[in-house]
C-alpha cells in the first residue's frame, strides 16, 4: 500500500473527468505513433483528423442542445465523448466515413438530451450512438482500440481511472463474468475455449469497455449491490458469441442493455435549479443554496454532481461531486464548499454568480446514509468540509423527531473553521448528541481538543466505541489515518463506513 501513496497523491490533484480526458488523449497519441511506425494498420493523420472532427461535431451539437434545453453546456464532457468515439470508430478513410462520424457524434450528444427522463440521460452516449447507427444505417463501430499493441496502455491508464473513482471492484467483476461466460459458451458448444479467451483478453474491447465506458458515473447505479448486478449483466452480454433470437452481442448493445437496467434501479430525476444565495459560514467556507423541486428525493448523506458552466474554466473543469448538506425535509438544496484564496475557476465563478446562474444537479448517489436500525449507536467523524453529510443527517433527525445515540468528532484547522455548530447544538439539546471539536491550531483558553483525531481521543470521547458504527468523512489523508486508528482500537472493518465519490479531490 505504501507504493500506492504517491499514485494517490497525484490522482487526488486531478478531477476524474480530467484524468479520463488525458487518458483518452494519450491513447490516441500512442495509436498515432504506432500507426506512424507501421505497428498498427491505421494512418496517424486519419486518427488525428477523425479525433478533431468528432470534437468539433460534439462541441457544436452540445452547444446547440444545451441552448435549446436551457441547461449548462459541459464542454469537457462533449470532448470526452468525441475521443471515445474516435477510439471505437475506424479512423477516416473516405467521405463515407465523414458521414458516419457526423451521425455518431451528433447522436451521442443528442442522446444526453432526448433519450432522457426528467432530464436524466439513460444511455452511455458513445455506446448508444454507434448502436443507433448500426440499427439505422448499418454502420458499425470497429472498436479498433481492442488492439494487442495498444493493450498495455489501455490497461495501465485504465487502472489509474478505476483507482481514482474507486470502481475497481465492478471492473474486475465485469472482466471475470465476461471471461466465464466466454468459457461456458465454448465448452458447451465443444469449441476451443482457450483460443476464445485469448482473443477476448488480447484482441477485443473488453479492457476499454470495463475501465472507461462501464464506469461512466451518470449511467452507473448509485449503490454497491446495484453496481455489481450492472457489471455482471453487462459482462454476461459482452462476449460476441452471446446471442438471442439471432441477434448477436456487440459491446454497444451489451452496455446499452446494462444502462437500461441501471436506470431502472436508480433515482430518476435531475434538476436545473436556480441559485438563491450564498451563506458565509467561516472565513473560507460558504453554503451555496439553490431551489429544489418537491419531487427531487434523496437520502441524508448522499452526494450529487453539480455542473456550473462558466467562461475560462481551468484544468479542473466546470463540475464537481458534492455532498448535499441540506436535509430532505428542507425546501432548498444546500452545498457546503471551501473557498480558499485563489481557488479554482469553478469556485470563483460561483462566488461571483447571481440568481440568473444556471446550475445542473444530477440524481443523488452514495451509500453514506443512516442505518435503518434507529437503535444503532453511531460515531460520526469529520475533517474540514467533510462535515457536510452530518449536517444533512442531523438536520433530518431533528426535523423528523428521530432521536439517535450519536457522538460526533469534528476536526478543523482553527476554531473559526467549525460550521453548522447551531445544528449540532440543537441535537445536543433535543436528544443528547455529544460533539467534540478538535482544532489543529487554537489559542489559549480554547475549550475543545487540541490536535488531530487519534485513537486515544476516540476511546476517551466514546468509551463504548466497540458498540458503535463509525462514519468517516473528510480529506483522504484524514480518513486513512482515522481508519488506522480504529484498527488499532480493534474496530472491525464492517463497523466502518466511508464513502468515496468520483472526483472527491
Amino acid at each position: 500500500m505504501m507504493l500506492l501513496k504517491p499514485v494517490d497523491w497525484l490522482l487526488d490533484r486531478i478531477t476524474m473527468y480530467r484524468l479520463v480526458l488525458y487518458y483518452l488523449i494519450a491513447l490516441l497519441a500512442v495509436a498515432a505513433g504506432l500507426g506512424a511506425l507501421g505497428v498498427i494498420g491505421y494512418n496517424p493523420l486519419a486518427i488525428v483528423l477523425s479525433s478533431l472532427y468528432l470534437i468539433v461535431v460534439c462541441m457544436v451539437s452540445n452547444a446547440v442542445f444545451a441552448y435549446a434545453f436551457e441547461t449548462p453546456a459541459n464542454v469537457e464532457s462533449s470532448i470526452i465523448t468525441a475521443l471515445i468515439l474516435a477510439l471505437i470508430i475506424t479512423p477516416l478513410s473516405s467521405t463515407h466515413n465523414v458521414l458516419f462520424l457526423t451521425a455518431a457524434g451528433g447522436l451521442a450528444i443528442a442522446s444526453k438530451y432526448i433519450l432522457a427522463i426528467h432530464k436524466k440521460h439513460i444511455f452511455n452516449p458513445a455506446a448508444v450512438a454507434v448502436l443507433l447507427t448500426s440499427l439505422g444505417a448499418g454502420e458499425t463501430a470497429s472498436w479498433w482500440i481492442g488492439n494487442v499493441y495498444l493493450l498495455p496502455f489501455v490497461v495501465v491508464g485504465g487502472l489509474l481511472v478505476a483507482r481514482k473513482i474507486r470502481r475497481m471492484q465492478i471492473t474486475l467483476l465485469f472482466f471475470a463474468v465476461a471471461t466465464a461466460v466466454t468459457v461456458g459458451l465454448h465448452l458447451g458448444g465443444g469449441a476451443d475455449a482457450l483460443t476464445a479467451v485469448r482473443n477476448l483478453l488480447l484482441h477485443s474491447s473488453l479492457w476499454f469497455m470495463g475501465f472507461v465506458m462501464l464506469t461512466e458515473p451518470l449511467t452507473t447505479p448509485p449503490t454497491t449491490p446495484g453496481r455489481r448486478w450492472y457489471a455482471a449483466l453487462t459482462g454476461a452480454l459482452f462476449p460476441p458469441q452471446m446471442h438471442l433470437f439471432g441477434v448477436y452481442a456487440t459491446p454497444e448493445l451489451a452496455l446499452s442493455i446494462g444502462n437500461v437496467f441501471s436506470y431502472a434501479i436508480s433515482p430518476k430525476r435531475k434538476l436545473l435549479p436556480r441559485l438563491l444565495r450564498r451563506e458565509q459560514l467561516a472565513p473560507d467556507i460558504a453554503d451555496i443554496v439553490t431551489t429544489r423541486e418537491p419531487a427531487y428525493a434523496y437520502q441524508p448523506g448522499q452526494y450529487v454532481e453539480l455542473t456550473f458552466a462558466h467562461d475560462h474554466a481551468d484544468s479542473r473543469g466546470n463540475r464537481r461531486y458534492l455532498t448535499l448538506a441540506s436535509s430532505p425535509t428542507e425546501d432548498t438544496l444546500r452545498f457546503g464548499m471551501k473557498f480558499p484564496p485563489g481557488g479554482s475557476s469553478f469556485k470563483r465563478a460561483l462566488l461571483a454568480a447571481d440568481d440568473r446562474a444556471r446550475l445542473a444537479v444530477s440524481a443523488p448517489a452514495g451509500e453514506f446514509v443512516l442505518p435503518k436500525d434507529p437503535g444503532r449507536k453511531l460515531a460520526f467523524i469529520a475533517g474540514g468540509i467533510g462535515i457536510t453529510p452530518y449536517r444533512s443527517m442531523v438536520r433530518y433527525l431533528l426535523d423528523t423527531a428521530q432521536p439517535r445515540d450519536i457522538t460526533l468528532l469534528y476536526a478543523a484547522a482553527t476554531p473559526e473553521s467549525f460550521v453548522y455548530t447551531d445544528v449540532f447544538a440543537a441535537a445536543a439539546r433535543r436528544f443528547g448528541m455529544h460533539t467534540v471539536y478538535a482544532a489543529g491550531r487554537a489559542p489559549a483558553g480554547w475549550q475543545g481538543h487540541h490536535g488531530r483525531i487519534t485513537a486515544e481521543l476516540i476511546a476517551a470521547a466514546m468509551p463504548d466505541y466497540p458498540e458503535r458504527l463509525f462514519y468517516l468523512s473528510g480529506p483522504l489523508g484524514m480518513v486513512t489515518a482515522v481508519k488506522q486508528a480504529l484498527r488499532e482500537l480493534g474496530v472491525p472493518a464492517r463497523h466502518i463506513k466511508t464513502d468515496y465519490f468520483p472526483g472527491y479531490a
